[in-house]
């Protein structure tokens, strides 16, 4: 098992454990905005942009840390890094 383990010392700040059913609302959410918006004018100048439609701050997680390079030693870091 070559990948059992993080390549990279960052994990997600909460303990949620993926953003899949908060990412998958917010792109329905996008696409039933833009489809009312097409209908509405068939040709649109610009359509909104994905940042302006949702809110990142709301889903499960609020972003990435690092986990601390002193820990690197013990036993929790090694806990941390397990997949």
């Amino acid at each position: 098992m070559s990948r059992s383990y993080r390549q990279s010392p960052f994990m997600g700040i909460t303990t949620a454990r993926s953003e899949k059913h908060d990412k998958q609302l917010n792109h329905r959410h996008d696409r039933r905005l833009v489809k009312q918006l097409l209908r509405k004018q068939p040709a649109p100048e610009v359509l909104p942009r994905r940042r302006e439609l949702s809110n990142i701050w709301s889903m499960a997680k609020d972003g990435k840390q690092r986990i601390s390079v002193a820990e690197q030693g013990s036993s929790a870091y090694r806990q941390y890094m397990r997949k």
